[in-house]
């Protein structure tokens, strides 16, 4: 079996996750290039967690960490999402993909460029689609979700999060000193307000109003101060095993980016 037409999608944190999970389901080969410590905090939708534990499953989507390029046809026989821990794109002239879509969602370049591949796609604020890579796609919340940017960048990063049950800044949670992280809540659970979701160098952090914990870092993670470490949802009937409709709408877009893209190149001229 040829495996042509390979995705590679840097990032495997929950939006992420979205974007593999079509491209994988559309029948494409998708591998994910992540971090050697990932930091994502919604993990029970984060592909990325294969990282710790060598596999990861989200939804149909089952994630495999593998030690390099010669190791990925093997998972996709499997039917495996392979992950290589390359956090520079080292691999990338050796994979020789198609597409290289950034969804590390870091609000900044990371060092994708249109020289990675034929086609590049980022997610968010930091790129500027025919300069840095080919299309970027809008992340903001709102009537322009998933919206195909062809020249130009994405809407500049607020700093606030989407407003979801009347909570914004709320819903995030933050570290308030440097130290290792204890856990109080997990993900799933459910956080009356005032009660401790978290502490850190025995400095507890306490729910600001009732809420599901959607995102907590791993227990034990040492974390700098100030750093996104919970993240709670006023809803508290959220499925945290599934992925979100951010997420999946981002996907949709990145799939469609690719086939639109690829279709634009290959028309006759």
């Amino acid at each position: 079996m040829a495996f042509t037409e390979i995705i590679v999608v840097r990032g495997g944190g929950d939006l992420a996750t979205g974007v593999v999970q079509k491209f994988y389901r559309a029948g494409f080969p998708v591998v994910v290039l992540e971090v050697s410590e990932p930091s994502a905090i919604r993990r029970t939708v984060a592909l990325c967690e294969a990282v710790f534990g060598g596999t990861a499953q989200v939804e149909d989507v089952i994630c495999q960490k593998v030690s390099g390029p010669g190791k990925l046809e093997g998972c996709w026989k499997a039917g495996r999402v392979p992950l290589l821990v390359d956090p520079n794109g080292d691999t990338i002239r050796e994979i020789k993909p198609s597409a290289v879509i950034d969804a590390i969602l870091a609000k900044r370049g990371t060092g994708t460029s249109m020289a990675m591949a034929e086609i590049t796609i980022a997610l968010g604020p930091g790129f500027t689609a025919g300069e840095d890579v080919t299309a970027v796609i809008e992340t903001m919340r709102g009537h322009d979700l998933g919206r195909l940017i062809l020249q130009g960048s994405a809407l500049p990063n607020t700093g606030i999060p989407g407003e979801i049950g009347g909570k914004s800044t709320q819903r995030v949670l933050r570290a308030p000193a440097q130290g290792v992280l204890a856990v109080r809540k997990r993900i799933g659970e459910v956080a009356r307000q005032g009660e401790v979701v978290f502490a850190v160098d025995g400095q507890e952090v306490r729910a600001p109003f009732t809420g599901l914990v959607r995102g907590m870092l791993r227990d034990g993670m040492e974390v700098p101060q100030g750093m996104k470490t919970a993240d709670t949802d006023p809803r508290t009937d959220i499925d945290v095993n599934t992925i979100s409709d951010k997420a999946r709408c981002l996907g949709g877009a990145a799939l469609e980016a690719y086939l639109y893209l690829r279709n634009q190149k290959e028309a006759p001229q």
